[in-house]
């Protein structure tokens, strides 16, 4: 689902080595937040992300309310 080459790329840009342990820690973390997401659109009645819908999936209501 990501790209690790990319993210040891942007790693390396910045001078940090990163170690498989972490590469799969933050897999990971990426898999938990993609689901919470999907969890937040399902709550939310949304039937198709977009642009628009996207506050949503990020939990970030009180934006949409404004």
């Amino acid at each position: 689902m990501i790209q690790v080459s990319k993210i040891k790329k942007i790693f390396n840009e910045n001078g940090v080595q990163i170690s498989a342990d972490s590469m799969n820690m933050i897999r990971l973390d990426f898999n938990r937040h993609i689901r919470r997401m999907a969890e937040r659109c399902k709550d939310g009645n949304v039937k198709r992300l977009t642009h628009r819908t996207y506050h949503i999936a990020m939990g970030n209501l009180g934006e949409y309310l404004k």
